[in-house]
């Protein structure tokens, strides 16, 4: 296998207001929100890793799980405990969407932007024992 041409930096979601949306992932992940000098880029950093919100003046909301405007990408957020974390994802402004595929390992909601993201239990041979 060829040696890879780069290393993963971030994945970056499109946004009407980035600082917004930094600022609930923050509250979802965790991490410190960093802003880039012209302020159309904000990112969160965390020891896991990084996501990052770019600035989209005609940004439209995915429709999920089909519909007109694509999902392109979603985040997964692992957590101990779904009904535990639940409540507190809608505190920060997430929505539960309506189609939940598999509710007992994984519940799927909509960030204020509309992206979908996922609260996820870790695999069984991923969690604490």
């Amino acid at each position: 296998m060829a040696p890879p041409v780069g290393r993963l930096d971030v994945v970056a979601l499109d946004c009407p207001d980035p600082h917004a949306l930094a600022r609930f992932y923050q509250g979802l992940v965790g991490g410190e929100v960093v802003e880039h000098p012209a302020g159309h880029w904000v990112e969160v950093h965390t020891p896991q890793g990084k996501v990052a919100f770019q600035q989209v003046d005609d940004h439209r909301r995915p429709t999920w799980p089909e519909g007109d405007v694509p999902t392109q990408a979603h985040v997964d957020v692992d957590v101990d405990d779904l009904d535990e974390a639940e409540p507190r994802a809608l505190a920060l402004g997430a929505v539960k969407a309506d189609h939940q595929p598999s509710p007992d390992d994984f519940r799927v909601f909509l960030d204020p932007a509309g992206h979908p993201f996922c609260l996820v239990r870790p695999w069984p041979e991923q969690r604490p024992t």
